[in-house]
């Protein structure tokens, strides 16, 4: 058994039948799983956190396959190695390709690859974490087909772990180990969906713990706590589980949940993106609340400065008051409404001329020109108010604005509205 590589590395599935997880591509009767049966395989891109099978899907596949498999890295790995490739598909007909981060594929690589995908000499499986829709380049993705991967349940886990034990060859079977329940359930549910984590930490274990008087090695939780010291929390800031996490935070304080909200919330607090819930409750504040609780902006922003002057891990306080308030108050969006209403005018072409009256009457002759003539200046009225026209020609009777009327605030600005409005 070579104990210098991680048994992450070992345990890789050498067929389809030994990948934990991803029933959905890989189960009986599945996509992935009837391209190999046909032996018809093509390009594909598989995406999702780290830790969950990229790498052991495109491996298993190659497993169950007649042709050579090659693994390359498109950050690390320059031109003339994929030329190696190449010269290899050439002789034997067919090379499997798992290109690893293949959302960093430069345009000299990817010109040198694209037309191996064409005549399928080279079937490229792409592994990345990002988006593919968002981080890779049309011409290799329209060549590709895409797949997600989803993070592993811990039952997958338990199979991944007890797999190893077992494996006198790869694995950990030629050791007497013993994993407690309660240690099991802190693999299997402390490693976030990572069987890399996972398996590492059981070696980890293994490989530190002394045995019994009956040479039995029995990890229990305090070992597995040790040995796995935190979830694993999937949130790249710049990856698509970041956007995602931001999404459901909005949709959920739209929505009044404050549970979900807060659960969001805690999420982004333990990736330690003070930034970007700054930025998004902020946004949250005037889109989405907007005139239904006009104080609330300013409320939000001392909530944020407070956050960002004491740090974490007390800046979570003002967060959570802040998120509770925007989750109860009343919502209206009729003012980012009205602006977008207006601004698709405008891009349509729906502006006009500005009235003479509105226009700008502080330089000589602008009076011959009729600029600023007929103007009725607002304060000279009792009410410090005049009706008169001020939208364009073209667009005069356009009322853009279409308040809510689910909160007192707004109500009252309603009915100043319709009165200024009224015909």
């Amino acid at each position: 058994m070579n104990q210098t590589k991680p048994l992450a590395f070992r345990m890789r599935p050498r067929t389809l039948d030994e990948v934990c997880g991803q029933e959905h591509l890989v189960g009986d009767g599945k996509i992935i799983a009837r391209m190999v049966k046909a032996k018809q395989l093509s390009s594909m891109i598989l995406y999702g956190p780290p830790g969950i099978g990229k790498t052991s899907i495109a491996s298993a596949i190659a497993g169950s396959t007649r042709y050579a498999f090659r693994t390359l890295n498109a950050v690390t790995n320059n031109k003339k190695d994929m030329e190696i490739v190449a010269a290899e598909a050439k002789m034997s007909g067919k090379v499997i390709l798992l290109l690893d981060e293949v959302h960093r594929l430069d345009k000299g690589k990817q010109d040198f690859l694209l037309p191996y995908l064409e005549n399928g000499m080279i079937t490229l499986i792409g592994a990345t974490t990002s988006n593919p829709f968002h981080s890779i380049n049309p011409a290799i993705r329209s060549r590709c087909q895409i797949f997600e991967l989803k993070p592993l349940e811990p039952d997958d886990i338990k199979k991944a772990i007890e797999r190893a034990l077992q494996d006198q060859e790869r694995g950990l079977g030629a050791f007497n180990i013993t994993i407690t329940p309660e240690a099991m359930e802190h693999f299997s549910k402390g490693s976030g969906g990572d069987v890399r984590s996972a398996l590492n930490a059981v070696e980890l274990a293994a490989l530190s713990t002394e045995s019994d008087e009956t040479s039995k090695i029995i990890i229990d939780v305090k070992i597995a706590e040790e040995c796995l010291q935190k979830k694993s929390f999937v949130h790249d800031k710049d990856g698509d589980a970041h956007y995602d996490v931001l999404s459901g935070f909005q949709k959920s304080i739209r929505g009044s949940d404050a549970n979900a909200a807060l659960h969001y919330l805690g999420r982004l607090i333990e990736a330690g993106d003070l930034p970007s819930i700054a930025r998004r409750l902020l946004v949250i504040a005037y889109e989405d609340i907007g005139l239904a609780n006009p104080q609330v902006g300013a409320r939000t922003l001392a909530a944020i400065e407070t956050a960002e002057r004491i740090g974490f891990p007390e800046a979570r306080i003002p967060l959570a008051n802040a998120v509770i308030e925007l989750c109860l108050s009343p919502k209206s969006n009729s003012a980012y409404m009205a602006i977008d209403a207006a601004l698709a005018d405008i891009r349509k072409g729906l502006a006009g001329e500005v009235p003479d009256h509105l226009r700008d009457a502080h330089y000589k002759g602008a009076k011959e020109l009729g600029r600023g003539v007929d103007y009725l200046y607002p304060h000279d009225f009792e009410s410090g108010w005049v009706r008169q026209q001020y939208l364009p020609d073209k667009i005069k009777n356009k009322r853009y604005y279409k308040p809510k009327r689910n909160s007192k605030f707004e109500q009252a600005y309603a009915a100043v509205y319709e009165k200024l409005t009224k015909e």
